[in-house]
């Protein structure tokens, strides 16, 4: 008999997980999606050019809250949940609301659905949104160049657009980003990556993604989303983790995943978090993955000009996972606001625009930061209003890119950089060296 099966994700590892597992598999019949996390994704099709034989009209892509009835109305006999950064009770949640329905609840494991390179895979993932994976994978596309080796990045996707057209993106340049009308988030990950002269990959179609990057370098690097695991099997799987979160985790699925697969486990932010609460890291990795590689590192707050922010009143604007579904309370910005004397930080919230106002309802623990929201050109506009009608004498933006290219911001704006700094020895490229296949 066919069973059929509805995919829980996020515009992510859910098509991954049906074009390496369901897909052309005749035991399956996949009747749908559901969506979270991100605004707007669903209402959509998974189109039938992506979708196989078995499905020319597509697959319908329904919200999150449907998932009961849509159990009950299909006679959906399994539910794989294929979605990252969600607390272990949570997940738990969704699996008794399914099992209640009337269907198995399944998580396929990480391997199985890991496709093999011909090329030596660095993995970059970590145990939690926001703990630093992307400045990570650029000090190892870094290390790579210095060692001699062609590098090439391939990004977890963010697929907000025409899932047709976005099946295999390869960006060189901005006119890149531009082309592909790249939404913030994807920007925050793409153009960083671009400005170093390194290509980077991101779409739907892993296979295909793979095969493309496999042309044209020696060592591919696995750039990760949220704290989800890697798409292509590494040969060196490297686990960021955030001190400022510490005991997350054990508590977050599938970021434990990551941290009992992790060869090299980097204590990220070491120069901003407390002692104890970094020795409260180390003690859970050498407890739970004793083989792991520990490297401390720092996450450097690099701003344009210091002096300019000292007695200032300024926005904060922040990257928006890390705000969002990553339960972050500061970043970047806040860190520089307060190590180069700020007079203090203005709140947005009495003048959000649009999108932004349901976003701090969803997400009440924001506080007085601005999450740099982004994930449609509506967003983006409303980004736009909310800092413009915000009173400040100075917008921080901690955000990846330069969000001045993106958006007219009236008050005068500093980028806030933050950037990968071993902390100690052993460094990041001593452990990579030893254990990167020659």
């Amino acid at each position: 008999m066919v069973e059929k099966v509805i995919i829980m994700g996020a515009a992510g590892r859910d098509f991954h997980n049906f074009n390496v597992y369901f897909r052309d598999n005749h035991r399956y019949q996949v009747v749908g999606f559901t969506a979270t996390q991100i605004p707007n994704i669903d209402g959509r099709c998974y189109p039938a050019a992506l979708s196989g034989t078995l499905y020319p009209e597509g697959i319908p892509i329904y919200p999150d809250r449907e998932l009961a009835d849509l159990i009950r109305r299909h006679g959906a006999d399994l539910v794989a949940f294929s979605y990252s950064d969600v607390p272990h009770t949570e997940v738990m949640h969704k699996a008794s609301i399914v099992t209640a329905a009337g269907a198995d609840f399944i998580i396929i494991g990480a391997p199985y659905t890991m496709l093999q390179s011909t090329r030596p895979i660095v993995s970059v993932c970590a145990v939690r949104t926001g703990c630093g994976k992307s400045q990570t994978s650029r000090q190892v596309l870094r290390i790579l160049r210095e060692m001699g080796k062609r590098a090439v990045s391939v990004r977890h996707p963010m697929p907000y657009g025409d899932l047709a057209e976005q099946a295999v993106q390869r960006f060189a340049s901005h006119a890149d980003l531009d082309r592909h009308r790249c939404t913030i988030e994807e920007r925050e990950e793409y153009e960083p990556v671009v400005d170093m002269g390194v290509v980077i990959y991101a779409g739907i179609d892993y296979e295909k993604i793979l095969r493309q990057a496999e042309t044209e370098a020696d060592v591919i690097v696995w750039d990760g989303g949220n704290n989800d695991t890697p798409f292509y099997k590494p040969d060196v799987h490297i686990v960021v983790f955030d001190p400022h979160r510490a005991g997350h985790e054990t508590l977050y699925h599938p970021g434990e995943t990551n941290m009992l697969m992790a060869d090299i486990a980097i204590i990220n932010k070491v120069d901003s978090a407390e002692p104890e609460k970094v020795e409260q890291v180390r003690r859970t990795i050498e407890r739970h993955n004793p083989s792991a590689a520990i490297i401390l590192a720092d996450s450097a707050v690099i701003p344009e000009d210091p002096d300019a922010i000292r007695g200032k009143q300024v926005l904060v604007v922040e990257d928006g996972p890390t705000l969002t579904h990553g339960e972050m309370s500061f970043g970047a910005g806040v860190i520089a606001a307060r190590r180069f004397g700020a007079k203090g930080m203005v709140d947005p919230r009495p003048f959000l625009e649009g999108s932004l106002v349901k976003t701090f309802e969803d997400y009440p623990g924001i506080g007085t930061l601005l999450p740099a929201m982004g994930y449609s050109a509506a967003q983006v506009r409303d980004l736009e209003a909310t800092i413009n009608r915000t009173p400040c004498d100075l917008v921080l933006s901690a955000t990846p890119i330069d969000l001045a290219r993106i958006i007219t911001v009236r008050h005068p704006i500093q980028r806030i950089r933050y950037e990968y700094q071993d902390n100690s020895r052993p460094t990041l490229a001593e452990v990579l060296r030893a254990r990167l296949p020659a």
